[in-house]
């Protein structure tokens, strides 16, 4: 596009969007280099379709959680107003018509899921309740100003059924608005008139159209200022009988916050309701429950991966949806580092796969540790089938690929049945949640620890009812399973049920039996005396087991089985790899930030992120044409707790005279010397705007240093 004027001028050239640049497909990042995969797309494809499944099942989730919390918000709306806007002289009606109903909606601390949950709420009170829904952070109202202007303006936008004459204007009034409650009251009565006009009479009837609730939603209630909110309070219930609204109060911490921001002269004017939101450790739980501890998806986590990932949320954020986006980003990084990860699928399409597995896919089989420790359990002959012979290779993967789901099947079902008997015991020495007992199965034998033996020892000494209890949910975990080998599992828990309670029925009669024998025979002092001491005699010899004791170890004996049988740690199972990520360190790095190690590895060791070879150089060497704010950085390494200034800007010339090769002719030492001082400059004002160092007022000439280290 070059022009040629003999005079001056501003040229335009429209952008030609036919020559647009060819965006590189994403499943091409997939290829790894000289590793590069050929089932890159498939790869690409089948993790699409994984998320998507998972995505949707936490979306369910998410809606079946907050169903019983939303109802109760819907119901409360519904009827809030109901009978109040009659035209009744009573007095107790008109004390009651200054207070705006509110709601308490405690949704815990975990404030990064808040917006998913108001933002649903949202759209089912616009469905069900008002078309007038207002949602206002604080942010966005310092004072009463801003707070009405928001108000308005998010009032006047919302979905409304009017014609396009009303549309405009509403437009122009929204434009021309004085903001008050006064204008917004007579915007909500002209608005609500128009409509019952042209609503039919038959449909006034729906408490959605007859004089329908303004709904405003405050999402961080704890951040509005106090004089803000006690304004808007006091305005608004004034205005109540002309502008019904109602107020839903986003807490974070506890409703006492609403006490403390507000005295008692503004909250009597406020008719509140407590609503408590689902603990997100229970929310935790059932989204671990519905995506891990399954054999609808086929990836899992291994131990040390679910361990970060747990501990993440429990002790930095409590979010679910920062615990699912790290879930995704293990999906991903599974996917991308995991060549044979096209295996990661339904069990049908798995073994359709393994047809058309091409060579180099097979020597990756072949490479992994699980698959060599199995081949090497084999015999001689068929060891040289799966090493030489991939039609052999494919055929034994597709029946371990079997195993391996038959494996997981058995594996989720033992281990609700164990959580079932370890979940009440006293000080929970496998964990109280069903992750935590999961996590400890995944690592290692659970049966070689010390935990474990201690719950066996405390399932000696359960009561009768507290067994059958435990017996009765672990029958009910394997009945509605359908899994073969553990088939005969639950008749075996029926058989013990049976048992105790064949157990309880003569025990009447013995009872019954000794009563009327003790009515019928009168023991003396010495026959009693004599019995008391048979009694001792017995217990100082040999005990032996009552049947219901004789019961109870064969019990345990079983639960102790059933977990040395079926709860063996992934990877002794072969080709586990192509279903589990266990790169924690991976998703360390991208998970826990830290900012100040990598701030030091980038003005330390530039080369880390800028990849230029020139930037190479021996630890404790400052290359002289590193960037300004990295020779800066390594300079002021070398110093004291106070850095003098003109020493610092001496040592900073003499590191970058060195890569200077300026011609003497075309700049002079002086101009020279001036472009130097202002990179000094600019770099040593960059270092103290990222906190390495600050002015001191101990000595004009130099400065403080603020990081770690020093001579």
């Amino acid at each position: 596009m070059a022009t040629s004027s003999v005079s001056k001028g501003c040229f335009v050239f429209k952008p030609n969007f036919k020559k647009r640049k060819i965006s590189v497909p994403i499943e091409e990042y997939f290829n790894q280099g000289k590793n590069a995969s050929e089932d890159s797309k498939l790869r690409f494809e089948t993790y699409q379709l994984i998320w998507q499944q998972m995505k949707s099942e936490t979306e369910r989730l998410q809606e079946e959680l907050n169903k019983n919390l939303l109802d109760s918000l819907i119901e409360f709306l519904q009827t809030s107003h109901s009978g109040l806007w009659k035209n009744s002289k009573d007095w107790s009606c008109q004390i009651k018509l200054r207070e705006i109903p509110t709601a308490a909606l405690v949704l815990g601390v975990n404030v990064t899921d808040h917006d998913l949950t108001l933002r649903s709420l949202t759209e089912v009170l616009q469905n069900n309740v008002t078309p007038y829904v207002v949602s206002l952070q604080a942010k966005d109202c310092p004072d009463m100003k801003h707070f009405l202007q928001k108000l308005t303006s998010q009032l006047m936008g919302c979905k409304v059924d009017v014609q396009s004459k009303e549309k405009e204007s509403v437009q122009v009034i929204q434009k021309n608005v004085h903001y008050s409650m006064d204008s917004l009251s007579a915007w909500y009565m002209s608005v609500t008139q128009k409509r019952d006009l042209k609503m039919p009479r038959r449909k006034r009837t729906s408490s959605q159209w007859q004089s329908p609730p303004v709904v405003l939603i405050l999402k961080d209630m704890e951040s509005f200022t106090t004089k803000v909110l006690q304004d808007f309070i006091i305005i608004s219930s004034q205005h109540l009988h002309e502008f019904p609204l109602i107020l839903i109060f986003g807490i974070a911490t506890s409703p006492v916050v609403i006490h403390r921001l507000l005295p008692h002269a503004v909250s009597s004017l406020l008719c509140i309701e407590l609503f408590q939101s689902l603990p997100c450790k229970e929310h935790l739980t059932t989204v671990l429950d519905k995506l891990l501890l399954t054999t609808q998806f086929p990836f899992k986590l291994s131990e040390k991966v679910l361990q970060i990932l747990t501990n993440i949320f429990l002790y930095h954020d409590f979010s679910i949806q920062n615990f699912i986006k790290g879930l995704q980003l293990a999906l991903l990084e599974h996917f991308y580092s995991q060549p044979l990860s096209v295996l990661c699928c339904n069990l049908p399409e798995a073994k359709r796969r393994i047809h058309f597995l091409s060579a180099n896919q097979c020597e990756n089989i072949r490479r992994l540790p699980s698959f060599r420790r199995y081949v090497e359990k084999q015999s001689s002959e068929k060891q040289v089938a799966l090493l030489t012979s991939d039609k052999s290779l494919k055929e034994e993967t597709q029946s371990l690929l079997e195993n391996l789901h038959v494996y997981h099947t058995n594996y989720f079902l033992v281990l609700r049945c164990v959580h079932q008997f370890t979940s009440s015991l006293p000080k929970y020495p496998l964990g109280r949640q069903i992750r935590e007992l999961y996590c400890m199965c995944l690592e290692k034998n659970i049966w070689d620890s010390e935990e474990y033996a201690s719950v066996l020892q405390l399932l000696r000494l359960l009561a009768k009812d507290e067994l059958t209890a435990m017996l009765q949910n672990c029958f009910k975990v394997f009945q509605s399973s359908s899994a073969k080998e553990l088939g005969n599992t639950a008749k075996k828990i029926e058989e013990f049920l049976a048992q105790f309670q064949s157990l309880d029925e003569t025990k009447e009669e013995e009872d019954t039996s000794q009563s009327q024998s003790k009515g019928l025979k009168k023991m003396d002092l010495y026959h009693l005396q004599k019995s008391l001491l048979e009694m001792k005699e017995l217990r100082s010899t040999s005990k032996r087991q009552t049947k219901f004791e004789v019961i109870r170890e064969q019990v345990v004996s079983f639960v102790d089985s059933l977990v040395r049988e079926y709860l063996l740690p992934p990877d002794t199972q072969p080709l586990h790899e192509t279903l589990y990520f266990s790169s924690a360190h991976t998703l360390r790095q991208h998970l826990n930030a830290a900012p100040r190690i990598a701030l030091h590895t980038a003005l330390n060791n530039p080369y880390y992120y800028l990849k230029n070879e020139a930037l190479r150089s021996e630890e404790g060497c400052i290359p002289n044409v590193a960037p300004d704010i990295c020779i800066a950085y390594k300079l002021h390494l070398e110093c004291s707790r106070l850095i003098n200034l003109v020493d610092w800007s001496e040592a900073f010339a003499t590191v970058v005279t060195a890569a200077e090769k300026m011609d003497a002719n075309s700049i002079t030492s002086e101009e020279r010397n001036e472009i130097i001082h202002a990179r000094f400059i600019r770099a040593v004002s960059e270092l103290e705007l990222l906190g390495f160092i600050k002015p001191t007022k101990q000595k004009t000439d130099h400065v403080a240093r603020l990081t770690w280290g020093g001579c």
